[in-house]
């Protein structure tokens, strides 16, 4: 029951916070750390860094490599980010492509600590585990050239477990959400003050880059300027 209703009142909090803050945009006078952010929008009472969540989920909640809406993915740490990262799954588009909603992620205007919402995170790894993703990166307004490690995905409650086991994950009509969340990212994606055939070229580009990372899933890591 109290599960239950830290769940409810996240939700609550997170339908707030999340109706006053658009993609790649955050409270001006608000820092968000992604812990404290993903504890609030999944209902998943973890604490400490991100990179003792998954350590800290077996006996209280179910994980698994497979992703579901409103399942918390956790990163392993890596060099430049040694705490670790998590991040709320928004929804599946595919096996291999999700959207996710986070914090303190990408540096926007020169800022970080904002909330970024439904980005794109695309499995890589070579058996398709998840245990390898790119993500959108806004300040190059594409998916990241580094591959970041996977731990996994913890999952809210039963009927989340129930989906993953049933492989009941990926969006209905996925060719419609594909096509509708492609328009969307890639608007996203263009420049401001392109003109028509400057913004088809960027739109296109970023469509093939994204495609050709699917194409492409499982070779290895290179650097990009991820802080």
């Amino acid at each position: 029951m109290v599960k239950r209703a830290r769940i409810v009142l996240g939700s609550i909090a997170a339908a707030a916070v999340m109706a006053f803050a658009p993609v790649s945009t955050a409270f001006a006078d608000t820092y968000w750390q992604c812990v404290p952010f993903a504890r609030m929008i999944s209902g998943v009472q973890l604490f400490g860094d991100a990179w003792t969540w998954w350590k800290q989920a077996p006996g209280k909640y179910e994980t698994g490599v497979t992703p579901v809406a409103g399942a918390v993915i956790c990163f392993k740490p890596t060099g430049k980010m040694r705490l670790g990262h998590v991040a709320v799954v928004s929804q599946v588009i595919t096996d291999r492509v999700i959207q996710i909603t986070h914090a303190n992620w990408s540096q926007i205007n020169g800022s970080r600590g904002q909330i970024e919402k439904d980005v794109t995170v695309v499995d890589v790894s070579p058996n398709g585990d998840w245990s390898q993703v790119k993500v959108w990166y806004d300040p190059i307004r594409d998916l990241g050239s580094t591959t970041y490690p996977v731990h996994g995905f913890i999952y809210q409650d039963a009927t989340a477990v129930s989906l993953a086991r049933s492989g009941l994950v990926t969006a209905q009509n996925t060719a419609v959400t594909v096509a509708q969340n492609a328009a969307n990212q890639m608007a996203a994606a263009v420049r401001p003050g392109s003109g028509p055939l400057q913004m088809l070229s960027q739109a296109a580009e970023a469509t093939d880059r994204i495609a050709a990372l699917l194409q492409q899933a499982g070779q290895g890591p290179v650097s990009d300027d991820r802080p």
